[in-house]
């Protein structure tokens, strides 16, 4: 609460800056906190600093956090301990998938087999990660993987390890950039949501994302120790009744092995 002064202060009549709010009371200046103008002035300029030190200092923590980005680039293969570990931990595969026929049906003049894809988990073939559907032109299917090729020197055991990974599906007419995604490019596969866990998630966008990137680039795929990374197609005539089960061969080609359907 404010007290009068018991010797009342006219308000002075030089230029001052009045914080607060100036009241006459029966003609006396209620004593209220007087700023100078170089005082006010000085203020300012530090309140400017202090602004102009929050904006330079969240550019330069901009900048750390994209220069590690950049780095992560160049490090991921190299020298990130956990994506080794990760890799270390593939298990051999010989099996990846199956398809088989729905039904076929002719529209305007023209065969078009009705395709069930179904995906399976790298610890149990019998558990279903992915299915789809699709209706492509003809009956010699075409089916797309891509195979990433760790080297020894990869792995902590010193053992290479691979990765399939499935791209797209098309009839034997249809150009293949024109065919249906299995997997959406560039993205995180379902049969290995599990293996970068233990990676923060730009991590494993990263290098997901970064797979055809290095198949382009040999001399990265040498720094890193990568031995390909290559796309294998495989192609059948398709029938009803019969399931065609894609395996893995010892040299890591993929290929489909034909039993009946029960």
């Amino acid at each position: 609460m404010w007290k009068l002064s018991k010797s009342p202060e006219i308000c002075p009549p030089e230029p001052m800056i009045w914080v607060g709010v100036r009241v006459l009371v029966a003609g006396v200046c209620l004593p209220v906190k007087r700023v100078s103008m170089a005082e006010k002035r000085k203020r300012v300029s530090l309140a400017g600093l202090v602004v102009t030190g929050a904006i330079l200092a969240g550019f330069v923590y901009m900048g750390r956090g994209y220069y590690h980005r950049a780095m992560t680039i160049h490090q991921l293969l190299t020298e990130n301990k956990q994506l080794k570990q990760a890799i270390t931990n593939l298990t051999d595969e010989d099996q990846i998938g199956y398809a088989k026929v729905l039904g076929r049906e002719d529209v305007d003049g023209q065969l078009f087999t009705r395709i069930k894809f179904v995906e399976t988990a790298r610890d149990d073939k019998l558990t279903r990660i992915l299915e789809k559907e699709y209706a492509i032109p003809g009956d010699v299917i075409h089916f797309d993987a891509l195979i990433v090729k760790f080297g020894d020197k990869m792995v902590m055991d010193g053992k290479g390890r691979a990765l399939y990974l499935w791209r797209r599906i098309y009839g034997d007419k249809t150009p293949p950039e024109k065919g249906f995604d299995i997997e959406e490019p560039g993205a995180e596969p379902q049969r290995y949501a599990d293996l970068l866990a233990a990676l923060p998630i730009e991590h494993r966008e990263l290098f997901w994302s970064s797979i055809w990137d290095l198949a382009n680039d040999p001399d990265m795929l040498k720094e890193h120790d990568i031995d390909a990374i290559y796309g294998n197609v495989v192609y059948t005539k398709v029938e009803e009744g019969l399931i065609y089960v894609f395996k893995i061969n010892a040299t890591g080609q993929v290929f489909t092995d034909v039993v009946p359907d029960m």
